[in-house]
């Protein structure tokens, strides 16, 4: 294997490791807010009791999400020193604002939220979450600054020594298609605290034979909270944000659109493919089931519009096509599954009927990686749906790598990294579960 595939795999690993933690954490940290506020302003034990537990699983996951997060941003000079000369100008500002104005201030406030519980104020525990929620949210921002000028890049020139330099700061941050990134991310990890919430509520009931006992009382609140913001985040994914993400897709990326698509032919009345099976040699969809002008009309507004197809681009700038096609339809699969689950679950809510179907309360369980798993697939058919680009229309992929690496040394570190992320993914879950039987048994 090349260097350049290890570097890529390795990379892939250490970001999708990382990517199942912040979705959570800034979720989990919006509702804690909703639920802290509830505490101060209606006296209530039983939010004060959530606030105390799930802000224990906050504190959990935003650790294991460091963690992850500081290998991450090594690779960038260890894997990909020459992508790193290319951006560095560029690349590297959002990457500082996310350390001086987010990690600081998330980190800060939530060592008070976790340590000031009992010995602050009930309003000052409320104002520490809420400054949790609002780091983790611009730290994702930044993130998505960065990714997204990798997207659609602007506000930079290139220098004669070709590098990209930037030439203006707010073009960069709020190029083509940050904002619209940055919220569909922002509905998704709502998506993800949401269900989470739902889904260890309703382990909690599950596991508690005492309706009357006060974890019980709590665990029933984490899931009206947790399928009703499901719900309204699952749908917020859906439309708008990511109906205008995909259109703004269509028009600056065309190549990522018609591979997410599976329209591998140019054509009028393009139609939106609900399922196929991909194949790659020759490009081609077979069993397939789509609804004619719905992809022209989804992209464009117009039913009769053209829309690029593979054919139109030449095969050294298509992106893979079979992950890409995949990724993308298991995302949206996934996110109508949500939005199934949540409506279902939020109409059983009335009278109580949801806390005496433990079919649903199971199904809640089950569901809890199903938005983090959404979320990982939208990655995926974003960042290779972009190739071969590394920076989109300005440098390849495989001009991007340290090439003064060896394939063994890329290989034993991957190796090494897998290693440590299992035992780190075995402990975060081992902790989780731990809490989550010491709070149902009232301990």
């Amino acid at each position: 294997m090349s260097v350049e595939l290890l570097s890529r795999i390795q990379f892939a690993v250490t970001v999708g490791f990382h990517f199942l933690f912040p979705p959570v954490s800034i979720g989990l940290a919006w509702l804690l807010a909703l639920v802290e506020w509830r505490a101060w302003r209606e006296d209530s034990a039983v939010y004060r009791q959530m606030g105390r537990f799930f802000g224990k699983l906050l504190g959990l996951t935003f650790a294991a999400g460091v963690v992850t997060g500081i290998v991450m941003e090594f690779q960038f000079g260890s894997n990909w020193a020459r992508y790193s000369r290319f951006v560095g100008d560029i690349f590297g500002a959002p990457l500082a604002a996310e350390a001086i104005f987010a990690f600081f201030l998330e980190s800060t406030f939530l060592g008070l939220y976790l340590l000031g519980r009992g010995r602050v104020s009930q309003r000052t525990t409320f104002v520490s979450v809420v400054m949790v929620a609002i780091g983790a949210t611009i730290s994702a921002f930044w993130i998505i600054v960065a990714n997204s000028w990798m997207q659609t890049p602007a506000g930079y020139r290139l220098t004669p020594e070709g590098r990209a330099e930037l030439a203006d700061f707010w073009a960069a941050v709020f190029n083509p298609s940050t904002m619209l990134r940055f919220g569909h991310t922002l509905a998704a990890s709502l998506a993800c605290g949401a269900f989470f919430m739902a889904g260890v509520g309703a382990y909690i009931l599950l596991r508690n034979r005492r309706d009357d006992a006060p974890a019980a009382a709590m665990a029933r609140s984490a899931v009206r909270i947790g399928v009703v913001a499901g719900l309204v985040a699952s749908l917020l994914v859906l439309y708008p944000l990511g109906h205008h993400h995909a259109r703004q897709v269509a028009r600056l990326q065309p190549e990522k659109f018609a591979a997410i698509e599976g329209l591998y032919t140019s054509q009028h009345r393009a139609p939106l493919v609900m399922f196929a099976l991909p194949y790659t040699q020759p490009p081609e969809l077979k069993a397939k089931v789509e609804v004619p002008g719905l992809l022209s009309w989804m992209a464009f507004g117009d039913v009769n519009a053209h829309v690029p197809g593979i054919d139109q681009f030449p095969p050294e700038n298509i992106p893979p096509l079979w992950l890409t096609f995949v990724s993308f339809h298991n995302m949206v699969l996934l996110g109508m599954f949500l939005i199934a689950l949540g409506a279902v679950a939020t109409v059983q809510l009335r009278g109580g009927r949801l806390f005496r179907r433990r079919w649903l309360l199971w199904t809640l369980v089950a569901a809890v990686p199903a938005p983090v798993a959404a979320c990982q697939f939208g990655w995926v058919a974003a960042e290779v749906g972009r190739q071969p680009w590394i920076v989109y229309k300005l440098m390849r992929t495989a001009d991007a790598f340290s090439s003064n690496l060896s394939p063994g040394q890329v290989l034993f570190s991957l190796i090494a990294f897998c290693v440590v992320y299992l035992v780190l993914g075995t402990l975060y879950f081992l902790i989780l579960f731990r809490k989550m039987h010491q709070e149902a048994a009232g301990h």
